[in-house]
């Protein structure tokens, strides 16, 4: 039987900060480079499955990350030596979570009527790898019951295909969407998720408040907004019934 309510954490931006693999690409760098490199890193990371979604292709997510390293290093004019490139690939399954990633992880470890998973773009290694082996993620570990990626479907992120397969993995139909909530700090994967009817909290840590102009329909904006993971729980509690 499905879970009465399902939160589905992204991992990339949401849990895990992309931008904390800046310390490993300052060794290489410098810190000021280093930060300029990570930025454009994940910037080319999500074009290119945008690019591939668009063309009906796939590859995955770990060749597009080795790919984009390799083109924000050459937009910069830098290089790195083959054995870099690979240990910054190691190093990115052990990215920094954020700092409200922890309070968020423990409140939910004892609420039996919410059920937690990771939904990636990553390949189920990638992700594994930083639930389960990572020094932030994996003490929290158990708090997921599961992993649900993209590479069954081979699509990405915002595709409608994806958010109907997650609901598949957790036991839902499509005309359950409404009891599926994503949580995540990219606005095109809230947009993704409202089209097909899920919740969606946003995560506004900069606190500029929702400003993306693609779906002008409100049924595609957050369900809620909020600055910090720890006011998830409490949003997601006041849909849960009464037991």
């Amino acid at each position: 039987m499905a879970p009465k309510t399902v939160i589905a954490f992204d991992a990339y931006g949401t849990l895990l900060s992309t931008a904390s693999i800046a310390s490993k690409l300052a060794a290489h760098f410098g810190q000021e480079k280093a930060s300029s490199v990570a930025a454009l890193w994940r910037r080319y990371q999500l074009e290119y499955t945008w690019r591939l979604t668009s063309m009906g292709k796939y590859e995955p997510f770990s060749t597009l990350t080795r790919r984009s390293l390799l083109h924000a290093v050459a937009e910069h004019s830098l290089s790195l030596s083959d054995s870099d490139v690979d240990d910054l690939m190691t190093a990115y399954d052990s990215l920094s979570i954020f700092p409200d990633v922890s309070g968020c992880l423990t409140s939910l470890q004892n609420k039996s009527d919410i059920s937690a998973v990771v939904f990636s773009n990553g390949t189920k290694e990638m992700v594994a790898n930083s639930v389960h082996k990572s020094p932030d993620l994996s003490p929290y570990a158990s708090t997921f019951q599961d992993i649900v990626v993209v590479e069954k479907v081979k699509k990405f992120k915002p595709a409608p295909e994806v958010y109907w397969h997650l609901a598949e993995q957790v036991g839902l139909g499509k005309n359950q969407m409404g009891k599926l909530w994503l949580v995540s700090g990219n606005p095109f994967d809230i947009v993704g998720a409202r089209t097909v009817g899920m919740q969606a909290i946003w995560v506004d840590r900069d606190g500029k408040g929702w400003i993306d102009q693609l779906a002008a329909d409100d049924k595609a904006r957050p369900t809620a907004v909020v600055k910090s993971l720890e006011e998830v729980v409490g949003i997601v509690e006041k849909t849960v019934p009464s037991s």
